[in-house]
């Protein structure tokens, strides 16, 4: 079985946001970490976003984070969204041109295998990918001064890590 690059990237992207949950990331910084092209990745977001997995939010203090905590998260149901429309062999399509697909014990067995596959991922949570994998959050954390902005309602107060007083004028 061969994973799309669509899944991979979704994949890619949401253990990026989760890694970064304390913050909104760029699609820039998601492209460069996770070697990516930004347009690939922004049909990608789009999905993962109407699939209610990202919030996304416009404009210069702007940017991507989770919609839910990672353990809440189910990477079976991600690979569900974003393989459902390619079918594991031309059997399972709308193209099909085989001659045995009505009398085929193969593809029962396929199916079967097909859905044990969906079944072990939906034992998986995003969190169970990114706690305790140190070697992934060295690998995907920002450093702490190119962090975009918290997202709203989580602003540090001045001095702490924000701006001093004596800095804003």
């Amino acid at each position: 079985m061969r994973i799309t690059l669509r899944t991979n990237l979704a994949i890619r992207t949401l253990m990026y946001c989760a890694v970064n949950s304390d913050r909104r990331v760029r699609i820039t910084d998601i492209a460069n970490a996770c070697n990516a092209s930004e347009n690939h990745l922004g049909q990608v977001i789009g999905l993962l976003r109407q699939s209610g997995f990202i919030d996304a939010v416009r404009g210069r203090n702007g940017g991507l984070s989770l919609s839910r905590p990672a353990n809440l998260i189910n990477i079976g149901a991600v690979f569900r969204i974003f393989e459902a429309d390619m079918p594991f062999a031309e059997c399972f399509g709308p193209d099909n041109t085989c001659p045995l697909v009505k009398v085929c014990w193969l593809r029962i067995a396929i199916a079967d295998a097909v859905e044990t596959f969906y079944g072990s991922l939906e034992r998986v949570n995003l969190s169970d990918l990114v706690d305790g994998n140190d070697a992934l959050q060295l690998l995907l954390g920002l450093p702490q001064d190119v962090r975009t902005p918290p997202p709203c309602g989580s602003a540090q107060p001045l001095g702490e890590g924000g701006l001093s007083r004596s800095a804003v004028v």
